[in-house]
């Protein structure tokens, strides 16, 4: 394997209306990096010419989600109040298990259950992550966030399925 990022790496807009460029799925099929943009956010991904501990045979997927800043909805704890966006990657090795666990993130991303906004310690309101888990670094961190992790893609596969992304 080599380390870097994948010198093909090809962005692309899908709008909510389901006109423009194939939806992830497809150039996940077709092996071409993409981008999904939602009304809170963006999800794009890229291949990592590096393997993830656990997966040696294997390129990584890096997942890249930028959350902006915004005012809080009905389903939030302080609605018409502002909170702070995010900026996260999250990693799966690219292999058939992970395109298809990238398909179903960005189907869990399109119905918003993937982020959510709390009050952090501090009594800022942020954005963070769900009860959904997502590997945040792709070594060398805690269990939760790294890998090695022989179960984490059953377990991410789990809770999707009980939260009826299929």
């Amino acid at each position: 394997m080599g380390s870097g990022q994948s010198s093909e790496t090809l962005h692309l807009n899908r709008y909510l209306n389901g006109k423009g460029p194939a939806s992830l799925e497809h150039q996940a099929e077709d092996g071409a990096a993409g981008v999904d943009t939602v009304v809170n956010g963006k999800m794009t991904w890229e291949v990592l010419h590096t393997d993830l501990p656990g997966f040696p045979n294997d390129d990584t997927l890096q997942i890249n989600y930028e959350l902006p800043d915004g005012i809080q909805t009905k389903k939030h704890p302080h609605p018409g109040q502002p909170y702070g966006g995010l900026q996260l990657c999250a990693y799966l090795p690219e292999n058939r298990e992970g395109r298809h666990l990238l398909k179903l993130l960005e189907k869990a991303f399109r119905q918003e259950l993937l982020f959510t906004v709390i009050t952090n310690t501090k009594g800022q309101d942020v954005m963070t992550t769900t009860s959904i888990p997502l590997k945040t670094q792709r070594s060398k961190g805690n269990t939760i966030e790294s890998y090695p992790d022989q179960d984490y893609l059953k377990t991410l596969r789990k809770i999707l399925k009980e939260k009826g992304i299929k």
